[in-house]
Protein backbone atom coordinates (compact mmCIF):
# COMPACT_ATOMS: atom_id res chain seq x y z
CA UNK A 1 0.00 0.00 0.00
CA UNK A 2 1.31 3.43 -0.84
CA UNK A 3 1.92 6.31 1.36
CA UNK A 4 0.35 9.59 1.48
CA UNK A 5 2.48 12.44 1.71
CA UNK A 6 1.57 14.35 4.30
CA UNK A 7 1.75 17.65 2.76
CA UNK A 8 -0.43 16.71 -0.17
CA UNK A 9 -3.11 14.88 2.32
CA UNK A 10 -7.01 16.79 1.61
CA UNK A 11 -7.47 19.45 3.61
CA UNK A 12 -10.43 17.55 5.27
CA UNK A 13 -8.24 15.35 7.00
CA UNK A 14 -6.90 18.20 9.20
CA UNK A 15 -3.47 17.32 9.59
CA UNK A 16 -0.78 19.21 10.94
CA UNK A 17 1.67 19.62 7.80
CA UNK A 18 5.26 19.87 10.31
CA UNK A 19 5.10 16.32 11.97
CA UNK A 20 5.96 13.25 9.78
CA UNK A 21 6.35 13.31 6.12
CA UNK A 22 4.08 10.27 5.26
CA UNK A 23 0.87 9.13 6.59
CA UNK A 24 -0.87 6.02 5.61
CA UNK A 25 -3.06 6.44 2.48
CA UNK A 26 -6.90 5.25 2.04
CA UNK A 27 -7.21 1.68 0.84
CA UNK A 28 -10.24 1.32 -2.26
CA UNK A 29 -13.51 0.26 -0.52
CA UNK A 30 -16.57 1.80 -0.30
CA UNK A 31 -15.77 5.47 -0.05
CA UNK A 32 -13.10 7.34 -2.44
CA UNK A 33 -9.10 8.75 -1.83
CA UNK A 34 -10.42 11.41 -0.21
CA UNK A 35 -12.20 9.47 2.59
CA UNK A 36 -9.92 9.56 6.19
CA UNK A 37 -8.11 6.33 6.78
CA UNK A 38 -9.29 4.64 9.69
CA UNK A 39 -5.57 4.85 11.35
CA UNK A 40 -4.97 8.32 10.81
CA UNK A 41 -8.55 9.10 12.42
CA UNK A 42 -7.17 6.91 15.49
CA UNK A 43 -3.90 8.83 15.89
CA UNK A 44 -4.45 12.48 14.41
CA UNK A 45 -8.16 12.70 15.22
CA UNK A 46 -8.91 10.86 18.92
CA UNK A 47 -5.37 10.85 19.75
CA UNK A 48 -6.09 6.62 20.84
CA UNK A 49 -2.77 6.20 19.51
CA UNK A 50 0.75 8.41 19.60
CA UNK A 51 2.34 6.55 16.05
CA UNK A 52 1.30 4.25 13.66
CA UNK A 53 2.92 0.96 15.82
CA UNK A 54 0.05 1.95 18.26
CA UNK A 55 -2.79 2.09 15.44
CA UNK A 56 -2.10 -1.21 14.36
CA UNK A 57 -1.57 -2.84 18.00
CA UNK A 58 -5.39 -1.43 18.58
CA UNK A 59 -7.00 -2.75 15.51
CA UNK A 60 -5.07 -6.19 15.29
CA UNK A 61 -6.57 -6.75 18.74
CA UNK A 62 -10.03 -6.14 16.94
CA UNK A 63 -10.87 -3.48 19.26
CA UNK A 64 -12.37 -1.01 16.14
CA UNK A 65 -15.86 -1.49 15.09
CA UNK A 66 -16.65 0.02 11.65
CA UNK A 67 -20.28 -0.19 10.69
CA UNK A 68 -21.25 -3.42 12.27
CA UNK A 69 -17.44 -5.24 11.06
CA UNK A 70 -14.42 -5.69 13.26
CA UNK A 71 -11.78 -3.50 11.29
CA UNK A 72 -8.03 -4.40 11.16
CA UNK A 73 -6.81 -2.40 8.16
CA UNK A 74 -5.29 1.09 9.11
CA UNK A 75 -6.14 2.07 5.68
CA UNK A 76 -9.39 1.29 5.81
CA UNK A 77 -11.82 4.97 4.78
CA UNK A 78 -14.49 6.69 6.63
CA UNK A 79 -16.58 9.06 5.76
CA UNK A 80 -20.33 10.61 6.74
CA UNK A 81 -22.39 8.52 8.62
CA UNK A 82 -19.83 5.69 9.41
CA UNK A 83 -20.33 4.98 12.79
CA UNK A 84 -17.15 3.89 15.17
CA UNK A 85 -17.36 1.66 17.81
CA UNK A 86 -15.13 0.69 20.97
CA UNK A 87 -16.72 -2.23 22.58
CA UNK A 88 -14.28 -2.58 25.01
CA UNK A 89 -14.52 1.09 26.71
CA UNK A 90 -18.41 1.30 25.53
CA UNK A 91 -17.40 4.66 22.99
CA UNK A 92 -19.11 5.09 20.08
CA UNK A 93 -19.36 7.68 17.10
CA UNK A 94 -20.62 8.54 14.46
CA UNK A 95 -18.81 10.41 11.00
CA UNK A 96 -19.75 13.89 9.52
CA UNK A 97 -18.28 16.81 8.14
CA UNK A 98 -18.13 20.37 8.72
CA UNK A 99 -19.20 23.84 7.15
CA UNK A 100 -15.33 23.17 5.52
CA UNK A 101 -15.64 19.45 4.56
CA UNK A 102 -13.40 18.57 7.32
CA UNK A 103 -14.41 15.35 9.17
CA UNK A 104 -15.75 15.51 12.61
CA UNK A 105 -16.83 12.79 14.99
CA UNK A 106 -19.40 13.04 17.57
CA UNK A 107 -19.92 11.12 20.29
CA UNK A 108 -22.99 8.68 20.07
CA UNK A 109 -24.82 6.61 22.56
CA UNK A 110 -24.53 2.77 22.26
CA UNK A 111 -27.70 2.55 21.37
CA UNK A 112 -27.58 5.16 18.58
CA UNK A 113 -24.58 2.81 17.14
CA UNK A 114 -27.03 -0.49 15.92
CA UNK A 115 -28.07 1.57 13.31
CA UNK A 116 -26.29 3.70 10.25
CA UNK A 117 -28.02 6.13 8.43
CA UNK A 118 -27.68 5.30 3.99
CA UNK A 119 -28.25 6.60 1.19
CA UNK A 120 -29.51 4.33 -1.90
CA UNK A 121 -27.85 4.46 -4.97
CA UNK A 122 -29.92 1.61 -7.15
CA UNK A 123 -31.83 -0.98 -7.20
CA UNK A 124 -31.89 -4.24 -9.32
CA UNK A 125 -34.07 -7.45 -9.50
CA UNK A 126 -32.12 -10.77 -9.38
CA UNK A 127 -33.17 -14.43 -9.59
CA UNK A 128 -36.51 -14.97 -8.35
CA UNK A 129 -37.70 -11.63 -9.37
CA UNK A 130 -36.94 -10.51 -5.85
CA UNK A 131 -35.19 -6.60 -5.26
CA UNK A 132 -31.40 -6.12 -4.42
CA UNK A 133 -31.25 -2.42 -2.77
CA UNK A 134 -27.65 -1.06 -3.79
CA UNK A 135 -26.25 1.13 -1.08
CA UNK A 136 -23.61 4.36 -2.23
CA UNK A 137 -21.47 2.48 1.00
CA UNK A 138 -21.26 -0.54 -1.70
CA UNK A 139 -23.39 -2.94 0.25
CA UNK A 140 -26.54 -4.13 -1.13
CA UNK A 141 -29.49 -6.63 0.84
CA UNK A 142 -32.83 -7.94 -0.29
CA UNK A 143 -35.76 -5.35 0.45
CA UNK A 144 -38.93 -3.77 -0.64
CA UNK A 145 -39.47 -2.23 -4.02
CA UNK A 146 -40.35 0.97 -2.79
CA UNK A 147 -37.07 1.97 -1.93
CA UNK A 148 -35.83 4.48 -5.14
CA UNK A 149 -32.24 5.63 -6.17
CA UNK A 150 -31.49 8.89 -3.55
CA UNK A 151 -33.73 7.77 -1.11
CA UNK A 152 -32.28 7.04 2.64
CA UNK A 153 -32.93 4.36 4.87
CA UNK A 154 -31.97 3.74 8.20
CA UNK A 155 -30.56 -0.15 9.14
CA UNK A 156 -29.36 -1.95 11.59
CA UNK A 157 -26.05 -3.10 12.17
CA UNK A 158 -25.38 -5.11 14.59
CA UNK A 159 -26.54 -8.89 14.78
CA UNK A 160 -29.83 -10.34 13.40
CA UNK A 161 -31.05 -6.64 12.79
CA UNK A 162 -28.19 -6.21 9.95
CA UNK A 163 -29.83 -4.77 7.33
CA UNK A 164 -33.06 -4.53 8.68
CA UNK A 165 -34.57 -1.20 7.90
CA UNK A 166 -36.24 0.89 10.28
CA UNK A 167 -36.91 4.07 8.43
CA UNK A 168 -37.40 5.53 5.38
CA UNK A 169 -36.73 8.74 4.00
CA UNK A 170 -37.95 9.01 0.25
CA UNK A 171 -35.77 11.46 -2.24
CA UNK A 172 -39.16 13.78 -2.38
CA UNK A 173 -40.38 17.33 -2.58
CA UNK A 174 -41.31 18.39 0.74
CA UNK A 175 -38.81 16.28 2.99
CA UNK A 176 -35.97 16.90 4.83
CA UNK A 177 -32.02 16.63 3.55
CA UNK A 178 -28.70 17.80 4.66
CA UNK A 179 -25.78 18.89 2.14
CA UNK A 180 -22.69 16.84 2.58
CA UNK A 181 -20.74 18.62 -0.30
CA UNK A 182 -20.02 21.53 -2.13
CA UNK A 183 -20.32 25.51 -1.02
CA UNK A 184 -23.60 24.53 0.76
CA UNK A 185 -21.95 21.78 3.16
CA UNK A 186 -23.76 21.08 6.27
CA UNK A 187 -27.05 23.30 5.27
CA UNK A 188 -30.03 21.57 5.74
CA UNK A 189 -33.66 21.85 5.26
CA UNK A 190 -36.81 21.00 3.13
CA UNK A 191 -36.60 20.36 -0.38
CA UNK A 192 -39.23 22.58 -2.31
CA UNK A 193 -37.82 21.89 -5.73
CA UNK A 194 -36.21 18.65 -7.67
CA UNK A 195 -34.90 19.68 -11.10
CA UNK A 196 -34.39 17.05 -13.39
CA UNK A 197 -32.30 17.16 -16.33
CA UNK A 198 -31.76 15.66 -19.31
CA UNK A 199 -28.34 14.68 -19.95
CA UNK A 200 -26.51 12.72 -17.57
CA UNK A 201 -25.37 15.34 -14.99
CA UNK A 202 -26.57 15.30 -11.63
CA UNK A 203 -30.18 16.58 -10.99
CA UNK A 204 -30.35 19.99 -9.06
CA UNK A 205 -32.00 20.60 -6.45
CA UNK A 206 -33.26 23.74 -4.03
CA UNK A 207 -33.59 23.57 -0.75
CA UNK A 208 -35.44 25.86 1.92
CA UNK A 209 -33.83 26.10 5.42
CA UNK A 210 -35.23 26.84 8.92
CA UNK A 211 -35.44 30.62 8.47
CA UNK A 212 -37.09 30.39 4.80
CA UNK A 213 -33.90 30.62 2.46
CA UNK A 214 -33.39 28.72 -0.43
CA UNK A 215 -30.02 27.19 -2.04
CA UNK A 216 -29.06 25.52 -4.80
CA UNK A 217 -27.23 22.42 -4.77
CA UNK A 218 -26.79 19.08 -6.78
CA UNK A 219 -28.37 15.28 -6.09
CA UNK A 220 -24.79 14.22 -5.52
CA UNK A 221 -24.51 16.22 -2.30
CA UNK A 222 -27.93 15.40 -1.12
CA UNK A 223 -28.78 13.15 1.92
CA UNK A 224 -32.43 12.77 3.04
CA UNK A 225 -32.30 13.08 6.56
CA UNK A 226 -36.25 12.75 7.56
CA UNK A 227 -40.09 13.64 6.49
CA UNK A 228 -40.69 16.50 9.02
CA UNK A 229 -37.91 16.22 11.28
CA UNK A 230 -34.35 15.64 11.18
CA UNK A 231 -33.27 11.97 11.98
CA UNK A 232 -29.89 13.37 12.89
CA UNK A 233 -31.49 14.64 16.43
CA UNK A 234 -31.03 11.08 17.26
CA UNK A 235 -27.46 11.57 17.25
CA UNK A 236 -27.40 14.84 18.97
CA UNK A 237 -26.72 16.93 15.47
CA UNK A 238 -28.63 19.64 15.26
CA UNK A 239 -29.39 20.09 11.29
Amino acid sequence: MTRTKRMTAPDAWQLSRKESKYVVSTASGPHDGSALPIGVWLRDHMQFALNTKEVRKILHERQVVLNGHIVTDEHIGIDVFDIISFPNIDKHYMILVDEKGRHNEYEISADAAKVQLVKVANKTTIKGGKTQINLTTGANFIGEDSYKGSDSLVIGITGDDRFAVQQHFPYAVGNMAIVIGGQHTMKSGKIVEIIHQETSLSNHVIIEDANGDKFETINDYVYMIGTTESFLKTWGVEA
